[in-house]
């Protein structure tokens, strides 16, 4: 199959604009861009509605307190004053030690008048049984600076991985000299940059066997001399993004040996004016077999580098569509998910947004354009009152067809539904795919996580115990981790965890950068192995929900370096992990 996209000509700006309008305002289209139509269909009720009790799949419960997760997230004081406390810290699952089971590392966080001195980022060895043991001190993973994001890669092909950790301060690289043991060399190999980064991710980005690293950063803050109070919605509340200094982002070249070069300016990933950046996803967004960087920005246009190899980037954010919303206004991004809601077989990008604003579904066109569908699928007027963090596309129920979860808390402890049209502490917002509509999930049982409030910032979404459904790993704002755990799959919910081994490829043995696709006759499903997010990193590898028609299907990868492999599936390869190597 042939996964390329035309490239998208150089344009001026006001030829960009008008192509812009053109394809946003064609009357009456059949693929849902006719802005009246969409908010109609919006507004009309799903044939659904809402799902009480949840449907087989969305009844996740907290098994936090016999799972050995005793940890809580700090940042900052609560209430938080500063917008340095407001983001949270960040998780990353890996399997450190190499046993099959999924390892969890929590980025910590601390104090205004202490920010290097916090209660430590912990790493938890995962027993089985969604049981977990803190390995932190053992393991010599010991950092108590307040840190924000974490990725993990194998960043010097040793065949161990390690732990990038994106701090107010010096950012943190822990290598695993040994097996299950870690010691920081960020200065040694290049990446102790001292500024304010929130998340990074890890890519092949000139498909040379190394991974390469992306670091996003926001912006200057002196916890010495924090700025003054600012008036949202006529209440006072704290100081920031705006009125504060951007920073630039950083892009890493791996060299060998664990050592990385800043190429960022050479390499066209400096973009004229610096942008609050919150989270990066390096993913080939155009099927040109390059990995492509997307950039979601506070407040800001986001960035989409294409990559046109050489160690040659261009930003095609606005040429593309996904720097802005359909409006052309420019939003908060904070989560970033990616999935395939079209089944064209082009990664899609869903990112969630400030309150009284709109999450946002891009969908990635044929043509080469992303387009603003999120009213179409009915994602739009719902999350107006919500302020989103990490999303992801999963399948919860199995059925075949993606889900959608995003958690949410507002950065204000002021916000009130009175004054700011949003509370502080919020519900996540959890969808059902339904044929070309997402219809929310929610629940009557008062306790139930979907309608838990909280100031959740931080997720990761994986089988972390190996019956196939869906557990989530949730970091809170200043409150204890929590681990909320799928329903063992019964019936006819069937399913096929993928991960992969690229043996040819040392340096990226975990294959990031892969695509895996599943299909039987005309359905398909596709899942992307990549690095990146909102100040978290999940796992490598693809979680399928199986149709109950499905009596076969044809598992098509795509590696890393294009190469192709494939095999045929009958029913009983499903409901297991498959392990693929080459």
């Amino acid at each position: 199959m042939n996964d390329s996209a035309p490239r998208l000509p150089a344009s001026p700006p006001r030829l960009v604009i008008l192509i812009a309008l053109l394809l946003g305002g064609c009357a009456k289209r059949d693929d849902g861009n006719d802005r009246s139509s969409a908010d109609a269909a919006e507004r009309a009720p799903a044939r659904s509605g809402v799902v009480h009790p949840p449907a087989p799949g969305f009844e996740l419960r907290d098994v936090t307190a016999e799972s050995g997760l005793s940890v809580r997230m700090v940042s900052g004081d609560r209430p938080a004053r500063e917008i340095l406390e407001v983001n949270g810290g960040g998780l990353a699952l890996f399997d450190y030690d190499d046993d099959g089971h999924l390892d969890l590392f929590i980025a910590n966080g601390a104090t205004v008048p202490a920010p290097e001195d916090g209660p430590g980022s912990r790493l938890f060895r995962n027993l089985g049984g969604l049981r977990f043991e803190d390995v932190t001190g053992p393991s010599g993973l010991v950092h108590t600076r307040w840190s924000f994001g974490a990725a993990t890669a194998d960043v010097d092909a040793d065949g161990r991985e390690d732990v990038f950790v994106c701090c107010y301060g010096p950012n943190a690289l822990f290598r695993q000299h040994a097996p299950g043991r870690f010691i920081e060399s960020a200065a040694e190999s290049g990446v102790n940059d001292p500024r304010w980064a929130t998340s990074a991710a890890f890519g092949d980005l000139d498909l040379d066997g190394l991974l390469d690293l992306y670091v996003v950063n926001y912006l200057v803050f002196d916890h010495e001399r924090p700025p003054p109070r600012a008036r949202y919605k006529e209440q006072t509340v704290m100081g920031g993004p705006h009125g504060l200094t951007a920073e630039h982002d950083v892009l890493y070249r791996n060299e060998g040996d664990g050592r990385f070069r800043d190429v960022t300016a050479d390499a066209g990933c400096l973009p004229p004016r610096p942008a609050y950046g919150l989270g990066a996803v390096i993913l080939d967004f155009d099927g040109d077999g390059r990995p492509d960087i997307f950039v979601g920005n506070d407040s800001m246009a986001n960035f989409l580098f294409r990559n046109e190899g050489e160690w040659r980037f261009r930003d095609i954010g606005v040429a593309s569509g996904i720097a802005s919303n359909f409006d052309g206004n420019d939003q908060a991004t904070m989560g970033i998910a990616i999935g395939d809601v079209t089944g064209n077989g082009r990664p899609d990008v869903f990112t969630t947004n400030f309150s009284s604003d709109t999450n946002t579904l891009h969908v990635n066109l044929p043509e080469g354009f992303f387009e603003d569908q999120t009213r179409r699928w009915g994602l739009g007027q719902i999350s107006h009152p919500f302020l989103g963090w990490s999303a992801a596309f999963v399948d919860l129920d199995l059925d075949g067809a993606e889900d959608l979860v995003s958690f949410n808390g507002h950065v204000y402890p002021e916000a009130k539904r009175e004054t700011m049209d949003s509370e502080y502490e919020q519900p996540p917002l959890v969808f059902r795919r339904e044929a070309r509509r997402f219809v929310r999930v929610e629940s009557g049982d008062p306790e139930s996580w979907l309608r838990r409030p909280g100031r959740d910032r931080v997720a990761v979404f994986a089988d972390l115990d190996g019956n196939g459904a869906i557990d989530i790993v949730v970091g809170e704002l200043n409150a204890p981790v929590r681990l909320l755990a799928g329903p063992t799959p019964h019936g006819d919910r069937r399913w096929l965890v993928v991960s992969l081994d690229d043996g040819r490829n040392p340096g990226n043995r975990r294959a990031l950068g892969a695509t895996v696709t599943l299909s039987s006759g005309d359905e398909r499903q596709t899942r992307w192995i990549f690095g990146g997010g909102f100040q978290s990193s999940g796992p490598p590898a693809a979680h399928f929900g199986i149709p109950a028609s499905w009596s076969g299907a044809a598992l098509r990868i795509r590696w890393p370096d294009g190469a192709i492999t494939g095999r045929d599936l009958s029913g009983d390869d499903f409901s297991r992990r498959l392990h693929v190597t080459r």
